[in-house]
C-alpha cells in the first residue's frame, strides 16, 4: 500500500506540475483567442493528433507494450528487450508517418477540392490540422519512451516531459502568436507551430533516462517482428479499450461543431479543468498499476491481483469524489477565476460552467474505467473493454445527438458522464465474471460512506460560494480567489473530517503517508 502511493503520488507529483501548467496554458489560450468560432477551430484541429497522446502516453501503446516489455526482461534478459523495444520504435514510426503523410495529403486536397463549399471556420479548421497533424508522430515517440521508462520503475522524470511541452506552447502563445498577423486567425496559426516544437521537445526529452539504463535506438525491421505483431494485435482494439472518454469527446465535438461553432471552445475548457484531478490522479495511479498488476498475474496470484485492484480504487475513489464536489460546488467561481479575462467574456463562463457541471458527476467514472481496463490488460484481455467500449461509445454518441441541440456544451458533459457510468458498471460487472470474484467489498462499503459525504461537500461548497458573492462579490482578482478557495477549503475540511470520523481506511492512510516527515519515520 506505501509503495503504491509513493510511486503513484511520486508521478502524481510531476504530473500535477504539468497539469498545472497546462492548466495556465489554457488561461493564456483564453486570454488570447476566447471561446469563439476561431479558438473552436484550433480546439478541434489540435484535438485530432492530441488524441494519439492520449491513446499512447495515456492508453492503448503503454497497456499493450509494458506487459510484453516487462516479460521480456524477465524471461529473456535486458538484450532481447532493447532489440524488442527498437523494433517496437521502429514500427510506430513508420506506420506513424506514413498515416501523417496520408492525412496531410487528404487535407490538401479537400482544401482545394471544396474551397467554394467550405465556411472560413472549417478552412481555418482544416488548414490548422494539417499544420498540426505531425504532432502525432512526435507523440507516438514519447508514448513509447515513456513506457519504457515506466517498466523500468521510472515515473518522475518521465512525467516531467508534458511540464516541457506545457512551458514551450505557453511560451508560443506568448511571444511567437502575436507575431503571427494582426487577426486572430492569422495568429493562431503561431500556437499550431508551438505545438509542433512541444511535442518534438517532449519526445527526446525522455533520451537521458534510457540511455542511462543501458538503452541505445538501431533500426531493427517490424515487419515480421514477432513482439511488433503482439503489440499491434493488443494496441488497436485497446485504442478503444482504454480511451473511450477521449474518443468520445473527439467525435461529440466534430458533430458540435456544425451545430455551433462556440460549443467546441466552451466544452473544451471544461474538459480540460477535469483532466486536472483526473491526470493528478486517475492516470498517475492507473499508470502505476499497470506493470503491478501485470506481475500479479503472471505469477498468477490472484488473491493479491485482487487486493491491489482493491487498494487502487479506494484511493481513486476518494481523491476523486473530492474534486468532483468542489467542481460541481463550485464550477462558476472556478471558470471565472481562471479564464475570465481578455477575450473570454462572462457569458463564456456561466456556459463553460454549466458544462463543467454535468462532467463533475462522471470524473470518478472516468478514471476507474482506466484502472479497470488496465486490469484486463494485466490479465491478457483486449476483447472485453473493446466491446463494452465500442457499445458505450455508440451510447454516448446517441445520447450526444439528443442532447447538445438543445443543451449545447452542457449537453456534450451530460453524454460522456452517462457514458462513462455505463462504461464503469460494464467493465465491473466483465471483471468479476473473469475472476469468479472481485474482492471489493471494501470499496463498495467505503462509497457508501464517500458519495453522501462528496454530496455535503458539494453542498457546503455552493452555500459558502453564494454567502462569498452576497457579502464579498467578485470585482478584483483577490476576491476571484476567495471565491474559490475559502468555499474549497471549508469544503474539503468537512470532507476529510467526515471520511476520517467514518474510518474510511483510503483517507487514514494517505494522511499517515503525508505525517511522515521525520527521519526515523523515513528510515523505517
Amino acid at each position: 500500500m506505501s509503495q503504491m502511493l509513493k510511486s503513484s503520488g511520486a508521478m502524481a507529483a510531476a504530473t500535477l506540475t504539468s497539469r498545472v501548467l497546462g492548466l495556465f496554458r489554457e488561461v493564456v489560450y483564453a486570454r488570447f483567442m476566447g471561446a469563439e468560432a476561431v479558438a473552436s477551430a484550433f480546439t478541434l484541429a489540435f484535438q485530432a493528433p492530441n488524441l494519439f497522446r492520449r491513446l499512447l502516453g495515456e492508453g492503448a501503446l503503454t497497456a499493450a507494450f509494458i506487459p510484453i516489455f516487462k516479460q521480456k526482461e524477465i524471461t529473456q534478459g535486458e538484450a532481447e528487450m532493447w532489440r524488442s523495444a527498437n523494433a517496437v520504435i521502429s514500427g510506430l514510426v513508420a506506420a506513424a508517418l506514413a498515416i501523417t503523410v496520408f492525412v496531410v495529403v487528404v487535407i490538401t486536397i479537400v482544401l482545394a477540392a471544396c474551397d467554394p463549399i467550405l465556411d472560413d471556420e472549417t478552412k481555418l479548421m482544416l488548414q490548422l490540422l494539417r499544420l498540426m497533424f505531425p504532432y502525432m508522430l512526435l507523440v507516438c515517440l514519447a508514448a513509447v519512451f515513456i513506457g519504457m521508462a515506466n517498466a523500468r520503475g521510472h515515473f518522475f522524470v518521465p512525467a516531467l516531459g508534458a511540464v516541457a511541452l506545457n512551458v514551450v506552447m505557453i511560451a508560443s502563445a506568448l511571444f511567437l502568436a502575436p507575431r503571427m498577423g494582426v487577426r486572430l486567425d492569422q495568429q493562431i496559426f503561431g500556437l499550431a507551430t508551438g505545438v509542433l516544437v512541444a511535442g518534438l521537445i517532449q519526445a527526446f526529452f525522455q533520451l537521458p533516462s534510457l540511455t542511462r539504463e543501458g538503452y541505445r535506438y538501431e533500426w531493427v525491421s517490424p515487419w515480421r517482428d514477432p513482439t511488433v505483431r503482439e503489440v499491434v494485435q493488443k494496441m488497436l482494439p485497446g485504442s478503444i479499450g482504454v480511451a473511450a472518454f477521449q474518443i468520445n469527446v473527439l467525435l461529440t465535438s466534430w458533430f458540435a461543431f456544425w451545430l455551433g461553432k462556440d460549443i467546441v471552445a466552451k466544452f473544451n475548457y471544461a474538459v480540460r479543468l477535469m483532466e486536472l484531478p483526473q491526470g493528478m490522479f486517475g492516470i498517475s495511479l492507473a499508470t502505476y498499476m499497470l506493470p503491478a498488476l501485470s506481475g500479479l498475474a503472471a505469477a498468477k496470484k490472484y488473491p493479491e491481483f485482487r487486493q491491489t485492484l482493491s487498494q487502487g480504487l479506494s484511493y481513486l475513489s476518494f481523491a476523486n469524489l473530492l474534486a468532483a464536489a468542489i467542481a460541481l460546488g463550485l464550477a462558476e467561481p472556478i471558470v471565472r477565476l481562471i479564464f475570465e479575462r481578455g477575450k473570454f467574456t462572462p457569458e463564456a463562463t456561466i456556459r463553460t460552467a454549466h458544462a463543467l457541471m454535468c462532467l463533475a458527476p462522471g470524473l470518478l467514472m472516468f478514471s476507474m474505467n482506466n484502472i479497470l481496463a488496465r486490469a484486463f490488460y494485466a490479465l491478457n484481455d483486449i476483447q472485453t473493454p473493446m466491446k463494452i467500449s465500442v457499445f458505450c461509445l455508440t451510447l454516448n454518441l446517441l445520447l450526444a445527438f439528443g442532447l447538445v441541440q438543445w443543451y449545447k456544451e452542457a449537453g456534450l458533459g451530460a453524454a460522456n458522464t452517462l457514458s462513462a457510468c455505463v462504461n464503469t458498471g460494464l467493465l465491473t460487472y466483465a471483471l468479476r465474471k473473469k475472476l469468479s470474484r472481485l474482492g471489493l467489498t471494501d470499496v463498495r462499503n467505503t462509497m457508501f460512506i464517500l458519495v453522501p459525504n462528496a454530496l455535503l461537500a458539494a453542498g457546503v461548497a455552493w452555500i459558502c460560494s453564494r454567502y462569498w458573492q452576497t457579502h464579498f462579490g467578485y470585482t478584483t482578482l483577490a476576491l476571484k480567489t476567495g471565491a474559490v478557495f475559502v468555499p474549497g477549503g471549508i469544503a474539503t475540511f468537512v470532507y476529510w473530517l467526515v471520511a476520517l470520523a467514518s474510518g474510511v481506511p483510503a483517507a487514514r492512510e494517505i494522511l499517515a503517508l503525508l505525517s511522515r516527515k521525520s527521519p526515523s519515520a523515513t528510515a523505517s
